[in-house]
């Protein structure tokens, strides 16, 4: 702080005024005595005072300089760093991808029923009641351990992408323990192209289980696939694609039409319904396969979902799982098998760490005549009844689960499922039932 700056206060302006007044007065006194050649003495008294009076005047300006608060600067507050996003791999052409996966360990007490090729869900073909049940059986495996990798491109100028994603696990093969395809698809805008699921047979609607497939009434399909979808509002969307449902019954000619109506009436109901049609092709002799499905999500409050799915499907087995063979040959005649299904559930998110679901499945197959007796003579003699006990009049299941995940990481599940098949026609110690009874356990880490 300089002095011009001191003295611009008002008490050091007032005292700087005295002080120029009394020397003034001084140096005219040491003038007047000069003149008046008055005694030594007196000029010597008349100085020491005014060097006192300067003192003091210096002493004053340094106690307001010591008074007068220091200026602290204060720095703004640095701005919060910006979160790093999540890492991905990045090649030269721009490309991202992002790895990811499971650990997926599952494990099964079959009480009753069960067939000795696999632990997951068989419903529609566990052993009817004396002929060969594989109860009190345990049985563990690691086959729907998944990895997968998502990736997105950058196409031409602006912020148009390509995307994709491959994913496979070790659910292949007869007994369930082959590498195999999920989803190998890419797209872009609108267009899809690859596999993954199905449009008609989509497992948006299907109750949470601990089974890694589906229960009665439900379908876990993916196929490979042309789809296009166009955009309504938010609300509404229409998908259209040609799939190859993989059908190994029939000599395939065309591939299966589907479409599917997709809209949100609120935040908290979603719907979806959807058509199928497909041409089947057996010595020649042909007959279109159709189906169409209906699904829906409600939440009814906060944490509490209700799921339902429904599908009326004539002349098909691919789509939706546990069917019974689409279409059967007799001579020049093609006939078609044809059901109703049903699957309900809800589910309770009781905290963010547990949740629970109870579910449960429902098909029912016309008892047509004709059918079962083109299934009766499309077996060898020796092995008559084998078709007709194999396939079913209807099929249920009911499930019950919780999930724990402690982690988010890590998801801890426990399931108790109990199911009925009834077959068309007795075995040959006159049983139609089968059951299926048991308890699920799942470990699983993502990554």
């Amino acid at each position: 702080m300089n002095t011009k700056t001191l003295f611009s206060q008002p008490t050091i302006t007032l005292k700087r005024n005295v002080l120029m007044s009394m020397m003034a007065i001084s140096l005219g006194g040491v003038s007047f005595a000069t003149q008046a050649q008055t005694s030594a003495q007196s000029n010597q008294q008349e100085i020491e005072q005014l060097r006192q009076e300067v003192q003091a005047l210096r002493a004053l300006i340094e106690q307001q300089q010591q008074a007068k608060p220091a200026v602290t600067m204060v720095q703004a507050p640095a701005a919060p760093a910006t979160p790093a996003a999540k890492p991905v791999m990045r090649i030269a052409s721009g490309a991202e991808f992002n790895l990811y996966g499971n650990i997926r360990a599952d494990a099964s007490y079959q009480a009753e029923g069960g067939l000795p090729v696999r632990m997951f869900n068989q419903i529609n073909a566990v052993p009817l009641e004396g002929t060969g049940e594989r109860s009190d059986e345990f049985k563990s495996t690691l086959s729907a351990t998944r990895l997968g990798m998502d990736f997105k491109a950058p196409i031409g100028a602006g912020d148009k992408a390509l995307s994709g994603k491959v994913e496979v696990d070790f659910l292949g093969g007869a007994n369930f323990d082959n590498l195999r395809i999920r989803h190998a698809y890419i797209s872009y805008a609108n267009w899809l192209i690859g596999q993954t699921w199905s449009n008609f047979a989509t497992p948006d609607y299907m109750p949470e289980t601990v089974d890694a497939l589906a229960y009665a009434g439900g379908s876990i399909k993916r196929t490979p696939q042309v789809r296009h979808t166009s955009t309504f509002s938010p609300e509404t969307n229409l998908v259209l694609a040609v799939e190859d449902p993989k059908d190994g019954t029939i000599k395939q000619r065309l591939p299966a039409l589907t479409a599917r109506l997709n809209h949100k009436f609120a935040d908290n109901l979603a719907v979806s319904a959807r058509a199928m049609g497909h041409e089947k092709r057996i010595n020649e002799e042909e007959e279109m396969a159709w189906g169409v499905g209906l699904g829906a999500k409600y939440d009814l409050v906060p944490g509490t979902t209700l799921k339902a799915d429904y599908y009326h499907v004539k002349g098909d087995s691919s789509f939706v799982s546990y069917a019974n063979t689409g279409v059967i040959a007799q001579g020049n005649d093609l006939y078609q098998s044809e059901f109703d299904s049903i699957m309900v559930g809800l589910t309770q998110q009781f905290n963010d760490k547990l949740r629970g679901t109870l579910g449960y499945g429902y098909m029912k197959f016309d008892n047509d005549q004709n059918y079962i007796d083109a299934l009766r003579t499309s077996t060898p003699e020796s092995e008559a009844q084998s078709n007709t006990t194999r396939a079913n009049k209807d099929l249920w299941q009911a499930w019950a689960n919780v999930f724990y995940s402690p982690t988010k990481p890590l998801s801890f599940g426990l399931e108790y499922v109990y199911g009925e098949r009834t077959a068309l026609e007795a075995a040959t110690n006159g049983s139609t039932k089968g059951e299926d009874n048991r308890i699920n356990a799942v470990a699983i880490y993502n990554f």
